[in-house]
């Protein structure tokens, strides 16, 4: 680990003056069968004493949030918002508290945070806009998709940080970006970005692919596949 740490260091060319320097120790998460989740190193080097900040989000997509009311007695959902922009993933680290890091304003203009997490309401009600946020919000931190409190970056000596990612088995594919900010006297005076892919392989990466390209063929393959798991279960039961 510590010539990983080294290896960092030594990347800077002679005379340059690049403040902050950060890479993952894997840039792959292959999910197979029965993946439970996953975790990544982040390490990295800067040219001086300082705090580290790093946030982790991606891919985006639109998400709807419904509101369930009771009707007759049965419940259902009524009126929903939709919002636009979501990241799915949004993880957090840094070397102390955010606030003893940065003012109020930095930490919204660098969405870090999830209070500072830009999620776009489509035609929003001023009444209800708080209530859907905040039931978007919870439902991601429920599955583990948003991190409620940040990861604890370590330094080794002045210059040398790492921190472990804890990916969780609901992760949903795609490119995510890794964004590591060097923070000095309340300002972020650096910052690195790296990319972070989880994909699917294996026979799961197969059958995912397949569904999603020959969707009528694989719903009535589940079908058929389905009635066939009934039949035998009907036999197996004849024969007691």
């Amino acid at each position: 680990m510590f010539a990983a740490f080294l290896a960092v260091a030594g990347l800077r060319p002679a005379g340059a003056q690049a403040p902050l320097i950060a890479d993952l120790d894997d840039h792959l998460i292959a999910i197979t069968t029965g993946f439970a989740g996953a975790d990544v190193l982040l390490f990295g080097t800067t040219d001086g004493p300082g705090d580290v900040i790093v946030v982790v989000r991606g891919p985006t997509a639109d998400v709807e949030v419904l509101r369930k009311e009771r009707v007759g007695g049965i419940w259902i959902n009524r009126k929903g918002l939709s919002f636009q922009n979501v990241p799915a993933v949004y993880m957090m680290a840094a070397s102390k508290p955010l606030d003893q890091l940065l003012p109020a304003d930095q930490r919204a203009f660098y969405q870090m945070g999830i209070e500072n997490v830009r999620m776009v309401p489509v035609s929003p009600d001023d009444t209800d806009i708080k209530t859907f946020t905040g039931a978007l919000v919870r439902s991601k931190q429920h599955s583990g998709l948003f991190s409620d409190l940040p990861a604890r970056i370590l330094f080794i000596g002045d210059r040398l940080f790492r921190v472990n990612l804890r990916v969780p088995s609901t992760v949903p594919t795609g490119t995510y970006l890794a964004e590591v900010y060097l923070i000095r006297d309340q300002r972020v005076v650096g910052a690195q970005t790296t990319p972070l892919v989880i994909s699917k392989v294996g026979f799961g990466a197969d059958i995912y692919d397949f569904a999603h390209r020959h969707s009528a063929a694989y719903g009535v393959i589940a079908i058929l596949v389905a009635l066939f798991a009934g039949w035998m279960a009907h036999l197996a039961f004849r024969r007691r």
